[in-house]
């Protein structure tokens, strides 16, 4: 069984983004890069799948910088059996990705049976790339799974809806998941693990390999800039009962006027 896994690599929620000097995306030089959080339930559930099928490989894939393949080494700690890095830019738009995804799973020259991927990456959050890539494989796609079973090539699945409630879906391998929180709980990559990762086969191609150019963009990023300062807040006296009545009404229609929430 060829499981895939599409993992992205983006910025630590703890790190501090500023824009580049063109303002045409982040500076990226300084960023402490980390697995995006919902891919890490992706690769735990192929590795649960592994598992449950002893004759499955695990390949995860990236498409980015190759200046910190982070991403990948921590997946192959973690147990998946190889991994393929697209050398880009950062800032491709969610067309591009998937279609050096889709160029990236044939260049393997497996036939995929099964796609994991987290269901969004929390810097872009445009919850886009697993539905173009199953499109443009022809294969079924389910989004914000929390639920997955297998038996044989027919998967049960069941995804979040608003409101908390929970849609069942039977679909047929191979076929692209998005996972979300709450299918699994994943695993820390080993002492092992992660010295074994070392040796384990990272192919490199490049957006040419993958049938990938600047004519597949459909969205241009630019303008890049950080929200303005927080004015400072504004402090009320009222310690004597007999100010609180002028208080509050100033309160209420700053509330009203300038803050305009009421």
């Amino acid at each position: 069984m060829n499981i895939f896994v599409c993992v992205k690599q983006v910025p630590d929620t703890e790190t501090k983004v500023q824009p580049n000097s063109d303002g045409s995306f982040i500076e990226t030089n300084a960023i402490k890069w980390i697995m995006n959080p919902y891919d890490e339930f992706a690769v735990e559930q192929a590795l649960l799948v592994k598992a449950a099928n002893s004759d499955s490989t695990v390949t995860v894939l990236r498409v980015g910088s190759v200046k910190d393949t982070e991403a990948l080494r921590t997946a192959m700690a973690m147990g998946a059996d190889e991994a393929i890095l697209v050398e880009a830019e950062d800032n491709l738009d969610s067309y591009m990705t998937a279609k050096a995804l889709k160029g990236a799973i044939e260049k393997s020259g497996k036939t995929p049976d099964l796609i994991l991927s987290g269901k969004q990456a929390i810097d872009s959050d445009a919850l886009q790339v697993p539905q173009l890539l199953a499109q443009m494989l022809g294969l079924p796609s389910v989004s914000v799974v929390v639920g997955f079973e297998q038996n044989g090539d027919k998967l049960q699945i069941k995804r979040e809806v608003e409101g908390g409630s929970l849609e069942v879906y039977e679909v047929t391998s191979p076929a692209v998941i998005a996972c979300n929180k709450g299918i699994n709980t994943p695993r820390y990559a080993s002492l092992p693990g992660i010295m074994k990762a070392k040796k384990k086969p990272l192919t490199q191609l490049s957006l040419g390999d993958v049938s990938v150019s600047e004519e597949d963009r459909r969205v241009k990023y630019s303008d890049y800039k950080l929200p303005p300062e927080k004015p400072a807040g504004k402090k009320f006296e009222a310690m004597d009962e007999a100010q609180a009545p002028g208080v509050v009404k100033e309160v209420v229609g700053l509330l009203r006027n300038e803050a305009k929430v009421i």
